[in-house]
């Protein structure tokens, strides 16, 4: 038996989010991330696998680098093997991009020690072929605004304030290592906010991004962003941005696994 550690990259836009999901909508079945895969690995090994993901996605969330893993009893196919074995039977908006074997105690979820997402804004008109992955916001905001808010998000910090609705978590403090904004290399039309933090809340990332970007437009001041943050109160947050212009960036498993 064999533990194989996959890096998977796909299109958010037409599933259902990561997470697989065994009951269908209004008869139809519903289109994951993780059903795919499992799918396709249950042709390969001739029965169900279990994948575990590094964490769970919300419907029209991309991935650059998710991470996940499953254990194999089939002993004879190489490990960089089960890249073009697996993708040989997925949809092309999923992609596994590495594959290596793993100790028989890791697990995608509970070991990784951090999680960095990305989320595009763009502050003109995006061509159609960006729509897919950017927040169109029409509106230029001022950089240095946005990342005198963003400094605050570092270290422990009770994050309920960002929490959607019918989060499930036993604790809304999250363990932050940096939050910014930045120019794309690419196109300059387009600003990036990346996060990185042991984990996330439901939709907090996507709350943070509207929350910052209607306060700057609004005129609020920092100090108003820090009093909005400490007061835990979800009512006092900006709305949500849409989610088709996040990415899961990157899961680590080096370093200290923080439990805040």
């Amino acid at each position: 038996m064999r533990n194989i550690l996959l890096t998977v990259s796909y299109d958010g836009t037409d599933f259902c989010g990561w997470q697989r999901q065994d009951k269908s909508d209004k008869g139809k079945p519903v289109r994951t991330v993780q059903g795919e895969i499992e799918k396709a690995l249950e042709k390969i090994h001739k029965t169900h696998i279990n994948l575990t993901g590094s964490g769970r996605t919300d419907s029209g969330v991309h991935a650059f680098r998710q991470a996940a893993n499953f254990f194999s009893t089939i002993d004879s196919i190489p490990v960089e093997k089960y890249i073009p074995a697996i993708n040989a039977f997925l949809p092309p908006d999923i992609r596994v991009i590495e594959s290596k074997e793993v100790r028989e105690e890791f697990s995608s979820r509970f070991s990784a020690t951090s999680r960095t997402y990305r989320y595009f804004i763009h502050t003109t008109l995006p061509f159609a072929s960006e729509m897919r992955y950017v927040w169109p916001i029409y509106h230029k905001p001022k950089l240095e605004v946005l990342n005198e808010m963003a400094s605050h998000l570092r270290g422990e910090l009770d994050c309920a304030t960002f929490a959607a609705a019918g989060d499930a978590s036993l604790s809304t403090f999250r363990y932050i290592d940096d939050a910014h904004f930045f120019v794309d290399e690419k196109n300059p039309d387009v600003i990036v906010f990346e996060i990185t933090a042991n984990a996330f809340l439901w939709k907090m990332v996507r709350s943070l991004v509207g929350t910052l970007i209607f306060f700057e437009k609004s005129g609020k001041s920092v100090d108003y962003f820090k009093e909005v943050l400490d007061s835990c109160d979800r009512k006092k947050a900006g709305p949500t941005a849409p989610p088709q212009g996040l990415f899961l960036y990157n899961v680590s498993f080096e370093g200290e696994r923080r439990h805040a």
